[in-house]
């Protein structure tokens, strides 16, 4: 089904849409703005994918095992005495 809407557009707009047409890559002004749209929709919903993602991932970490602070500053003074070790930059 479709629906026949009014829109604004700007006059730039209006003609790369025109452009489109006339150079045969759409068939319509109406294609042009519908694909531009499905193109948006398709976007919108792979960024709430992600964001769904991104957030399960964060609340995984939240609740799995963490360092405390001590622990975590000994890991990094480990390292980075191996890498200077490592660099030949000790004495």
């Amino acid at each position: 089904m479709t629906v026949k809407i009014s829109i604004s557009i700007s006059d730039q707009q209006a003609e790369y849409a025109r452009r489109q047409v006339a150079e045969g890559r759409f068939s319509s002004t109406s294609a042009v703005i519908q694909q531009a749209l499905e193109a948006k929709r398709r976007e919108d919903e792979e960024y709430e994918d992600w964001k769904a993602g991104f957030f399960a991932e964060m609340t995984r970490r939240a609740e799995g095992r963490h360092l405390s602070r001590e622990e975590g500053d000994r890991r990094f003074a480990e390292m980075i005495a191996r890498k200077r070790r490592e660099y030949g930059l000790d004495g």
